[in-house]
């Protein structure tokens, strides 16, 4: 290991690349810190205190909502316009042809990306500035109308500049761009949740710590095991004789990873299961009294851990299929292989074969999904069984931290890998 790292930093290259991607990062981080006029700190605190589905948006936000910064809405407007649009290509065509059109295709969908973003953006900081002023805590007293709107715009361009930051990391530094910064993000917020309960620890509750660190080893090394595991398919290409040459006659396999959906369905969990306490937080004082008991009978039902702890297992699960569906097609994969002359042997090609990886498929899923939505819940259950909450096993931050680190030692491997053949064709 330290050899590798030893080459990496000899590379030049390299090393540039990683001296780029720091120093992307402290400005991301400073950035962070620069907090919205007007926001009562402290009022902050307490709301993210009480509420965990916030600490849920905070940390896909990079931990810049927790001080309601420039940039408190994070990546979150790019990631669901990303979304959106993979989305929009199964459904329209032309943006289906676009896709399969190389690096031109991939560049305008990305700009396509950006510009639904910007809207995106807007509408997410009225709609956090809107659950701000209202409910038993208010973090932003009542603004003017031009006020209101420089707040909007600062937010806005708080986000453009994050995706601007984003692509400066993916195209000149190292790793995806996205997935560091809030990898970043995540990694920040470490140090301030250790602190809180250093300040606050007891003693009598040692044990209670020692049990959540095993649990973090325990999802580190399930993060692993289910990202790295697939399920593979073998298939056989039959053989082709053109003149004095043969052609095919090749085995190969087809990889079916268990988690083919990654962390968007949690994405997706998580922004159905806080609209509607945001939406019951807004009415809650409400002139009409039956809209108001109906609000506050909502707020009640997401506060109660229980509840939208099942509620939000059971969104994982079903999100898990859904993407992997949107995003895995066992009949365009089936018509692949048998244009190309393969088969999976004792399969009939077509639609035997489009069923056998759908049988396949749904099997291996079960198995994503399941570990997904225990992830989601697991810093509940953590700490209804610790009760501590200032040191609480986030489950999906340690999935996006895990996977970002597999994903960019990848890359790295990939890169020394590429320079020791430049070195021998020399």
């Amino acid at each position: 290991m330290w050899k590798a790292l030893v080459s990496i930093w000899k590379t030049p290259d390299l090393r540039r690349k990683i001296i780029f991607t720091l120093v992307m990062l402290v400005v991301f981080r400073v950035s962070a810190h620069i907090p919205v006029p007007g926001v009562n700190a402290e009022a902050l605190k307490s709301l993210f205190g009480r509420n965990q589905l916030l600490g849920l948006l905070d940390l896909f936000s990079g931990g810049t909502l927790f001080n309601f910064s420039i940039v408190a809405l994070g990546l979150n407007p790019y990631i669901n316009a990303s979304i959106i649009l993979q989305l929009l290509t199964m459904v329209f065509p032309k943006l289906e042809e676009l896709s399969k059109e190389g690096e031109y295709g991939r560049q305008k969908i990305n700009q396509y990306t950006r510009y639904l973003a910007v809207p995106l953006a807007a509408v997410q900081s009225f709609g956090m500035i809107s659950l701000l002023q209202r409910g038993d805590i208010r973090v932003l007293e009542k603004v003017s109308p031009l006020s209101l709107a420089a707040i909007i715009i600062t937010m806005t361009a708080g986000t453009i500049f994050l995706m601007w930051i984003g692509e400066l990391i993916t195209e000149m530094g190292i790793g995806n761009g996205i997935s560091v910064l809030i990898f970043a993000g995540i990694v920040g917020r470490a140090p301030v949740s250790l602190g809180q309960t250093l300040a606050v620890f007891d003693p009598d509750k040692i044990f209670n710590v020692l049990l959540i660190l095993f649990f973090g080893l325990a999802v580190v090394a399930g993060v692993v095991f289910i990202n790295e595991g697939q399920r593979r398919i073998l298939v056989q290409y039959a053989r082709r004789v053109r003149g004095n040459r043969v052609y095919g006659g090749q085995t190969t396999y087809l990889p079916l990873r268990v988690n083919q959906a990654g962390v968007i369905p949690i994405i997706f969990a998580v922004s159905i299961i806080l609209l509607p306490g945001m939406v019951a937080t807004y009415f809650a004082n409400a002139p009409t009294p039956w809209v108001a008991e109906t609000a506050k009978n909502v707020s009640a039902f997401f506060n109660n851990t229980l509840y939208y702890s099942l509620v939000y297992f059971l969104l994982v699960i079903a999100f898990t299929y859904f993407y992997t569906a949107v995003t895995f097609n066992p009949q365009k994969i089936a018509d692949e292989i048998k244009k190309h002359g393969g088969f999976i042997p004792g399969i009939r090609p077509g639609k035997s074969t489009a069923d056998y990886l759908g049988y396949i498929l749904n099997r291996i899923t079960l198995v994503g999904a399941f570990f997904l939505g225990v992830i989601a819940v697991l810093p509940f259950i953590v700490k209804d069984i610790t009760g501590i909450s200032t040191l609480a096993l986030g489950g999906t931050g340690l999935l996006i931290v895990v996977s970002v680190v597999l994903e960019t030692t990848k890359q790295l491997q990939s890169m020394l890998v590429m320079r020791n053949y430049e070195g021998f064709l020399k």
